[in-house]
């Protein structure tokens, strides 16, 4: 798990614990999603922008951690295949 609480490796049970006693505020998924984005190197458009704000701040935690987790585990992946991580 990440220091934002996204999980590292697949899911097996619905992500209820947060590492800091309180669930992030839809600001705060807002920077958690573009650090992902950016981390994995996901360009964003206008609307891709407009989606991801939505996801933040409509999304229950559970919800948001197992996508932004797609996004993490994927780029992780990718790093690994061809050797930058």
């Amino acid at each position: 798990m990440t220091d934002a609480g996204i999980p590292t490796t697949p899911i097996d049970r619905e992500p209820l614990d947060y590492p800091n006693g309180h669930y992030p505020t839809g600001t705060e998924k807002a920077a958690i999603l573009r650090d992902t984005f950016r981390a994995a190197g996901v360009e964003l458009g206008a609307y891709d922008e407009r989606i991801a704000q939505w996801l933040a701040q409509t999304a229950d935690w559970s919800t948001f951690a197992v996508i932004t987790s797609w996004v993490q585990r994927a780029a992780a992946e990718q790093g690994e295949r061809t050797g930058e991580n």
